[in-house]
């Protein structure tokens, strides 16, 4: 039977490697733990998103699986009522019931990075995943360097209720995003996904919130959360385990704790207005001056 109230959807935007999956990860550990039916959708075709809810267990992804069933043959409702794909082929549960997904990519140089998105969101509908399985919360954690239609689909159709976009103080970072704000301004206002805010994780070679700070309100959003570089994420992640799982009375712990609160709670949206190139190359320059000043000896 489908339930009556609606599912809290996230996306996560940013740069390959500035740590979406760690934010989600961990995020979708907190919800779990409140005993909130969580499910991540990984849309990065490293199919790594999921990792850490399940100790490094690799999963079959939903691309990978349809291209077993002749998925160049077969349409996804042909593939859904012939009863050739079912559910746990392509629904994992990681730490405390975490549904995991992994959309999957493409064979090498062959078709578009981005579809495994649009694929695995369809299959999920037609198997009835958003209305069966009484889900609270969804997180899509989508790669956000790559212009590609397949990754903006969320964006499009409005599947997030907001997407957060994760970025560091390093100009390329903060490149993506802007490109992120981009796309979110371009669907806003036909019914695409609003900006909810700017996570902050610290990567790279200076850590400076004020220069965060500075373009999400440039972009006419907020910080809503920072992560701090701690080692306990590292230590943690080479288990393949979230801080929330590993180490759940630890201080970055509770950071997460804090995070996942102001995000789901978050009832504040915006459709972005994006840096220009100068605004950008200005920034930029900033951002380089002040490497250059940590790394300068006398």
């Amino acid at each position: 039977m489908a339930k009556e109230k609606e599912i809290r959807q996230i996306a996560f935007y940013g740069k390959g490697g500035i740590g979406k999956s760690t934010i989600a990860s961990n995020l979708a550990a907190v919800y779990a733990e409140r005993g909130l039916n969580t499910m991540v959708i990984g849309c990065d075709p490293k199919s790594d998103c999921t990792r850490n809810l399940r100790g490094d267990v690799e999963i079959p992804t939903v691309l990978d699986v349809m291209r077993e069933r002749g998925v160049a043959k077969l349409g996804l409702t042909e593939l859904v009522d012939g009863k050739q794909i079912d559910v746990d082929e392509v629904v994992y549960k990681g730490y405390k019931g975490v549904l995991c997904v992994e959309a999957g990519g493409p064979e090498p140089a062959v078709g578009c990075a981005g579809r495994g998105v649009i694929v695995a969101v369809d299959l999920l509908k037609k198997l009835g995943i958003y209305d069966g399985f009484e889900l609270d919360v969804v997180i899509y954690d989508v790669l956000g360097d790559i212009v590609c239609g397949g990754f903006g689909m969320p964006l499009r159709q409005g599947l997030a209720d907001d997407v957060f976009v994760v970025t560091s103080a390093d100009y390329l970072s903060i490149y993506a995003a802007n490109n992120i704000c981009k796309g979110i301004a371009r669907h806003a206002h036909r019914e695409g996904s609003p900006l909810g805010g700017i996570v902050y994780n610290v990567r790279g070679a200076i850590d400076d919130l004020t220069l965060v700070e500075e373009f999400a309100q440039s972009v006419g959003s907020k910080v809503i959360g920072a992560i701090p570089n701690d080692p306990t994420i590292m230590e943690n992640e080479i288990y393949a385990k979230t801080v929330i799982e590993q180490s759940p009375d630890s201080e970055i712990a509770d950071l997460f704790r804090n995070l996942a609160t102001a995000i789901y709670e978050n009832k504040e949206t915006a459709s972005p207005t994006p840096l220009s190139r100068e605004r950008l190359a200005e920034l930029a320059q900033r951002i380089r001056q002040k490497t250059r000043e940590k790394y300068t000896f006398s």
